[in-house]
C-alpha cells in the first residue's frame, strides 16, 4: 500500500533532501510543493505518478483556498511542512510578513488537513528558546527572544491545537548542498569566503548543534513513516560555538583559519537578538527513532562528495 506524503517548501535545502530520499522509497508517493516553478533535479520528477514517485505542484501556503485545494486534491497520509520565512533579521524588520509565512500558513495547513485527519509534521527551531541554558531537551520551557522565535512558537501552538495527529520537529543551524539553492549556509559560506581570501567576523559566544540536511531529512522521514506524534528535537549531536564550527570547516578544507575573526554577538549588531547557549538534546530521537546523526566532519565529507555531482547556484550569500 502506498504512503502519500506532501512536502511544503520542496525547493529549499531540507525539502530537496526529503524529496530525494523519499524518491528511493518504493512504497511512497510524493507531492512536492513550493512557491513558483520547481528547482528540484529534473530526474526526480514526473508529470504524473505513472512516470515516477514524485510530482511537483506550485503552492503558495499563505493562500488558504489554494492550500485547501491542493491538500484536498491529493489527500496525503502525511504533510511535512518545511516552508517558512527563516531569515531572522528580515522577520525582525517585517513582523507582518513573518506572521503570514510562519503562523498563518501553519493555520492554513491545519484547517486544510483536519477534515482528512492527515498526519502533520511541522518544522520548528531552537530559536523558541532564550539561549540561557542550552542545549535544550523537549521538556524545556520556550522563551523566544526574537520576532522569528515568537512566530515559530506561536506556530507550535497552532500544531498543538490541531485535531489530527501531529509532530513538531525542532532543529538547529541546518547545512548542506543541493542542486539549486536560493540561499547559502554556513559551510558553503565559510568555504567560499576563505578560498577567496576574505576575512570573516564569526561569533564566538553563540553555541549550537549544527545539523546536516540529510540527517534532518532522515529523522523527518522516520517520523512520517512511523506516524510518530508529539515533539522531537532533531539536530546534530555535537555542541560547539559557531566559531569552532567555522574553524573546523577551515581545517577540513585546509584553508587559512587566521582569516576567522572572533567577535561577540553584541559586536555584530544584528537586527534580531540571538540565543547564545542554544542547541538541542537529541536523546529522545535516538531512543524512539534510532536517529544517528553524522559528525560535522562526516557531514562536510558528504558535501564534498556531492560537489562534483551538482550545479551549484546560490543567489544570496549568508
Amino acid at each position: 500500500m502506498l504512503t502519500k506524503i506532501l512536502i511544503t517548501g520542496a525547493n529549499g535545502l531540507l525539502g530537496q533532501k526529503l524529496v530525494t530520499a523519499l524518491a528511493e522509497q518504493t512504497s511512497v508517493q510524493v507531492l512536492a510543493t513550493g512557491r513558483g516553478p520547481s528547482r528540484l533535479p529534473a530526474g526526480l520528477l514526473g508529470h504524473d505518478w505513472r512516470e515516477g514517485p514524485v510530482v511537483y505542484q506550485s503552492l503558495d501556503i499563505t493562500q488558504p483556498d489554494e492550500v485547501a485545494r491542493v491538500v484536498g486534491g491529493f489527500r496525503p497520509d502525511t504533510v511535512i511542512h518545511t516552508a517558512a520565512m527563516t531569515q531572522v533579521d528580515d522577520c525582525e524588520k517585517d513582523p507582518d510578513a513573518c506572521n503570514l509565512h510562519n503562523v498563518q500558513a501553519v493555520r492554513n495547513l491545519c484547517r486544510a488537513c483536519a477534515p482528512f485527519h492527515i498526519h502533520l509534521v511541522h518544522l520548528s527551531t531552537d530559536f523558541v528558546f532564550d539561549g540561557l541554558n542550552g542545549p535544550y531537551a523537549e521538556d524545556a520551557v520556550p522563551a523566544p527572544l526574537s520576532v522569528y522565535g515568537r512566530a515559530k512558537l506561536e506556530a507550535e501552538y497552532e500544531i498543538a491545537a490541531y485535531t489530527g495527529p501531529s509532530c513538531i520537529v525542532r532543529t538547529v543551524l541546518v547545512y548542506g548542498l543541493a542542486a539549486d539553492m536560493s540561499r547559502s549556509n554556513i559551510v558553503l559560506w565559510v568555504k567560499k569566503s576563505l578560498e577567496e581570501g576574505r576575512s570573516l567576523r564569526i561569533v564566538a559566544d553563540q553555541y549550537r548543534t549544527p545539523t546536516l540536511a540529510e540527517d534532518l531529512a532522515e529523522g523527518c522521514i522516520r517520523i512520517a513513516l512511523q506516524r510518530a506524534t508529539g515533539l522531537y528535537h532533531i539536530s546534530g549531536g555535537e555542541y560547539m560555538s559557531i566559531l569552532e564550527m567555522s574553524q573546523r570547516i577551515a581545517r577540513y578544507f585546509d584553508l587559512d583559519s587566521s582569516l576567522l575573526q572572533a567577535v561577540t554577538t553584541a559586536e555584530l549588531g544584528q537586527a534580531a537578538p540571538r540565543p547564545l547557549l542554544s542547541g538541542l538534546v537529541i536523546d529522545k530521537a535516538k531512543r524512539d527513532l534510532d536517529y544517528q546523526p553524522r559528525t560535522l566532519e562526516q557531514g562536510i565529507a558528504l558535501i564534498l562528495e556531492q560537489w562534483g555531482h551538482n550545479t551549484l547556484t546560490i543567489q544570496n550569500e549568508q
